[in-house]
């Protein structure tokens, strides 16, 4: 049974860092792609980052250079360093894995429950 499990999500003020964690068993993320995904209230899901079997990393332009995303394979977890946050980077983050060399837009196969990130002004 493959679970993705959160963590790491909670209350900060804008300019303030949060890292996500999402840990696997089940699956080796080492040979997925795995990617994080954000929903806002009242908003689509859209993708945030993602991270490749081969370790390529691809960024939505609004993270790119606040977000960085990266896997420790021994820990079988990939990582969202989230800095600079900004109100509108509120909303429950996804992990979410595809045995696939898929996109951002892509639909992946395995998601986890979420986490809950909350940036205030």
């Amino acid at each position: 049974q493959v679970q993705l499990v959160e963590s790491g999500g909670g209350s900060v003020q804008a300019g303030g860092s949060l890292r996500l964690s999402c840990a696997a068993s089940g699956i080796i993320l080492g040979w997925y792609s795995t990617g994080w995904f954000r929903q806002a209230p009242g908003k689509e899901r859209e993708g945030v980052a993602i991270i490749s079997s081969d370790g390529r990393t691809t960024y939505a332009d609004f993270v790119k250079g606040r977000f960085t995303i990266s896997r420790e394979n021994v820990e079988n977890t990939v990582y969202l360093q989230m800095n600079s946050l900004k109100p509108e980077d509120t909303g429950m983050y996804y992990c979410a894995a595809d045995p696939r060399s898929v996109g951002l837009a892509a639909e992946y196969k395995y998601w986890g429950q979420g986490t809950q990130v909350a940036v205030s002004s």
